[in-house]
């Protein structure tokens, strides 16, 4: 069991400022409108929503992005939006927190992608996507790499978010990999179904339990099923660590000398699971980047992910909270 003292714990988060990560990944603004639910519609069976607010935030990689900044790293986003007021909305949204927008690139032939959100009572009433998942053309793909090229001397890590919605091509995906390989650059990523065997010889490959299952065409319901997917999953990628998320289950890790570490979830109040992902991959990066272990970056990321999903809506991890979260983690000996 990991577990941290709080002057380690200190100088360990010190060393997240500043740290230059690149995020890769599918960009998305999520949208919420928030209200009240007093009675039904009666032109069908469904609740009438009276708006009381609405707000707008970072989603997809550039909410991996936004915890990143959070935590005092320097996050590079790189990444498709439309020619489009969404479009235009994430790139003031990017500039309001403070961090570059040079890697944002904009493509005509699709839209930016939009999550609207409806809230009522802090319960969850329907969400509605406008989006594109066409496959972006190769003339962007190359201006993408130029960004990652002219940054990679400086990068601390690269993150590939992929939420296959058409950036991350398998094509892409092997430069980036590469690149980072030649110049001794830390990968992880947050993969989704369609390039789910693509990401080979990356640092950290961390999907949740559902992809896998979708990826390996099985259910992995005891902890022998999780064990037997995770080394299957180290084999084929060839990766250095596999990260399995599992929920209320907590995350086990799985790293190329084989040694399986189960951690069991922090969170204690799921109000909304939206985004924890996003969380989970940035914290991780973070920690690596300022040279924690591999048990401890999870272990940090387990507990950042037990912070955000106490809250309605999609939200970045603060370093206090962090901390907090940590610390309450290790005095109750690494258990729920």
């Amino acid at each position: 069991m990991t577990t941290f003292t709080e002057e380690y714990l200190d100088a360990l988060l010190a060393t997240f400022a500043g740290k230059r990560i690149a995020v890769l990944g599918d960009l998305m603004v999520d949208r919420y409108t928030w209200g009240t639910v007093r009675r039904v519609s009666p032109e069908a069976p469904v609740p009438v929503v009276e708006v009381e607010s609405e707000s707008a935030r970072l989603g997809g990689a550039a909410n991996v992005a936004n915890n990143i900044h959070a935590l005092g790293g320097v996050p590079i986003l790189v990444g498709l939006i439309g020619n489009d007021h969404t479009g235009e909305m994430l790139v003031d949204l990017v500039r309001e927190q403070g961090f570059p927008t040079h890697g944002i690139i904009r493509d005509p032939a699709r839209p930016t992608t939009i999550k609207t959100r409806v809230i009522a009572q802090s319960q969850h009433v329907v969400r509605i996507d406008n989006e594109s998942k066409m496959p972006c053309a190769p003339a962007l793909r190359t201006a993408m790499m130029d960004v990652l090229r002219a940054e990679i001397a400086r990068l601390d890590g690269i993150v590939l978010e992929d939420y296959n919605k058409g950036v991350l091509s398998k094509e892409l995906i092997e430069e980036v990999i590469a690149l980072a390989r030649a110049n001794k650059v830390p990968v992880t990523v947050d993969p989704k179904f369609d390039n789910f065997l693509e990401y080979r010889n990356v640092t950290v490959f961390k999907p949740n339990r559902r992809e896998a299952e979708e990826a390996l065409g099985g259910r992995l319901t005891t902890v022998q099923d999780i064990e037997r997917a995770g080394r299957q999953l180290l084999d084929v990628l060839r990766a250095e660590n596999v990260l399995l998320t599992r929920g209320e289950d907590g995350m086990s890790l799985f790293e190329s000398d084989g040694t399986i570490t189960h951690t069991p979830t922090v969170a204690t109040n799921v109000q909304d699971v939206s985004g924890a992902g996003d969380t989970v991959i940035a914290t991780l990066t973070m920690a690596l980047a300022g040279g924690a272990t591999m048990r401890e970056a999870c272990t940090l990321a387990n507990c950042a992910s037990g912070v955000v999903v106490g809250a309605v809506g999609i939200v970045p991890v603060r370093p206090d909270e962090l901390r907090a979260s940590a610390l309450i983690f290790t005095r109750q000996g690494g258990k729920h």
